[in-house]
């Protein structure tokens, strides 16, 4: 029996697009000003420095923002960078300069499970401001009301079995009871190593190519919410 559900954002609750397209160009082009205007904050400084060490002891912020600009390029999943790139975030969701979009059918099936009574919680690269931000201003609305909890990186990289068992002590559910939804295979492999459930979210908007047999690594496959079955 299912008792809680855990899901990824991009390419599973969302598309990848809007990410890519819309949220990381975003923080790239305002981070100089961010750092220029707020970089004297301890909080953000705290991740300014972290990402100088990280990069080995540079001083200048405006080095610090070069090295930021690319790991938004290269897609790197680093807790500093996630951390500031939900700050500049919060300002253009507060702005309305975008949305955040969600697949019709998970935010149906997100509400209809929270209906009835089964905890609902993100894991997701993305720090847990951002993911608040994002859910708190959806195409849909704020959506925040139905998770019982946020997860990042933080808890430990999505490819790592441990970060799973350490997510079902912080639910307290054994990891049986668990269901961990994503679209990437090797998170899925990951969530299955350490004894949760799982399901490969395998949208055709996001993945022209389906991933069947060989490819889905035997997770259960679907290109819906809809399709998923409880109890598993």
């Amino acid at each position: 029996m299912i008792r809680a559900i855990v899901t990824d954002i991009e390419g599973t609750t969302s598309s990848i697009s809007f990410v890519r397209e819309v949220l990381f160009p975003y923080a790239r082009r305002a981070l100089p000003g961010f750092v220029a205007a707020r970089g004297h904050e301890p909080e953000v400084r705290h991740w300014l420095d972290a990402v100088a060490t990280e990069a080995g002891g540079i001083c200048q912020d405006e080095v610090i923002v070069e090295t930021l600009q690319g790991w938004i390029d290269q897609d790197r999943k680093h807790t500093a960078l996630k951390a500031l790139q939900g700050m500049i975030w919060e300002a253009g969701y507060r702005n309305g300069d975008f949305t955040a979009p969600v697949y019709p059918d998970a935010e149906q099936t997100l509400r209809r499970w929270h209906a009835l009574e089964l905890p609902l919680y993100v894991y997701s690269s993305g720090s847990v401001p951002a993911q608040k931000l994002f859910f708190g201003h959806t195409d849909a609305g704020d959506l925040t009301g139905l998770f019982s909890g946020w997860f990042d990186t933080r808890t430990g990289g999505k490819r790592e079995s441990d970060s799973y068992l350490r997510i079902a002590e912080a639910i307290g559910q054994p990891p049986k009871a668990i269901l961990f939804l994503s679209d990437v295979v090797e998170e899925l492999d990951a969530a299955r190593a350490a004894g949760l459930h799982t399901v490969l979210v395998d949208r055709p908007q996001d993945y022209p190519e389906p991933r069947h047999g060989d490819a889905a690594h035997g997770h259960t496959r679907v290109t819906s919410f809809i399709e998923i079955d409880l109890p598993l």
